[in-house]
């Protein structure tokens, strides 16, 4: 789940502007007007759906860099191509929505799984089972290249949104657009090293539970119902049904699920190696690169007080809104897929 600047978002309103570096900055657009950079953010409010309400099409595969990707595509082809990555414990179909909202559009709208997670496999059993941030970044590229797309809008949450934020800061060629939930989320390994206060610190308790042998076989014996744990507390007001988790979950069967999630959070408590060959990208990103491609950031109830964005507004140097959606956990795209989609929309014009 996501953290910034080293602080964990999973504290649902305990942390201070403070911890996300103290920056005091004003947020920009709302969803309501678009009123230009630097102006007052303003709330929506949506209805969450219990399920559901579209499907995704087949699953198509592809080779990619060190992975074989499972992909749902949508859109015509010739359409502005969208790239949608989702976050932990999360997968493919909490975009369901949005992409048939995009498709009827016009777009062209890939959703792949991420490494760990349904049909996506590793080429080779050699491979490092690795989940740092540069990693799944460079797989993203990867996936473009692949299918021939040289360009294209990212957007994304939990995971998602900081591989997007990473490829937009490391290849701001490739990204024509950028819609974030929680905005900047790139990691910085020296700052996650910083003790928090208690309060914020019980928000990192299943990044410490990971960080054990306990944990990880735990972890690997109960994973659906550890990861519905974290759906509820994630996003409380969100009564999702048992149809729309089993089929989120059905992800998580995938055989190097558990390792790469547990790799992604020792690494990022400094307590697993990353790979040499993502040390240059790391120590970019470490460096808090300034975004300048088009970008619209989404807080929701789940960021706390960063859901204003005032945190992470000057690490954003392009056209720039903030939009802020009440009553809304952490799986974005699900809970509210008419805002998220509007926000891709609205980035393309930007």
């Amino acid at each position: 789940m996501p953290s910034v600047n080293g602080f964990s978002r999973r504290g649902f309103g305990r942390l201070t502007v403070a911890a996300a570096g103290g920056l005091t900055l004003a947020a920009c657009a709302s969803s309501a007007d678009r009123t230009p950079s630097g102006g007052p953010t303003t709330s929506q409010r949506t209805t969450l759906p219990a399920a559901p309400q579209h499907t995704l099409g087949p699953i198509k595969q592809v080779v990619a860099g060190d992975l074989d990707v499972g992909y749902a595509e949508a859109g015509p082809a010739d359409g502005p191509p969208v790239i949608l990555l989702h976050g932990w414990p999360y997968d493919i179909h909490s975009y369901a929505g949005v992409s048939a909202i995009l498709a009827a559009q016009g777009f062209r709208v890939i959703v792949p799984y991420l490494r760990g997670f349904g049909t996506t496999r590793f080429r080779s059993d050699d491979t490092v089972r690795n989940g740092q941030q540069a990693a799944v970044a460079q797989d993203t590229i990867a996936l473009m290249d692949a299918l021939h797309i040289p360009q294209a809008v990212l957007g994304g949450y939990d995971w998602g949104g900081r591989t997007a934020n990473a490829v937009a800061a490391l290849w701001p060629q490739r990204c024509t657009g950028l819609v974030a939930v929680s905005g900047y989320l790139i990691v910085n390994l020296a700052a996650n090293l910083e003790p928090l206060p208690p309060a914020a610190e019980q928000g990192w308790w299943y990044q410490y539970y990971f960080a054990t042998a306990r944990g990880e076989a735990g972890y690997r014996s109960n994973t659906k119902a550890f990861n519905r744990l974290i759906w509820t507390n994630a996003s409380p007001l969100w009564h999702f049904d048992d149809a729309t988790y089993d089929l989120t979950a059905a992800a998580f069967d995938n055989p190097d699920h558990v390792e790469v999630v547990i790799h992604n959070y020792r690494w990022r408590l400094s307590l697993a190696p990353g790979e040499a060959r993502y040390d240059a990208d790391e120590r970019r990103l470490a460096a808090k690169p300034a975004i300048s491609v088009p970008t619209i950031t989404i807080g929701s109830d789940f960021d706390g007080p960063n859901k204003d964005g005032q945190a992470y507004r000057a690490l954003y140097t392009g056209p720039y809104q903030h939009r802020v959606l009440d009553g809304i956990g952490h799986d974005v795209p699900q809970e509210a897929p008419e805002a998220f989609a509007s926000a891709i929309v609205d980035v393309t014009r930007s």
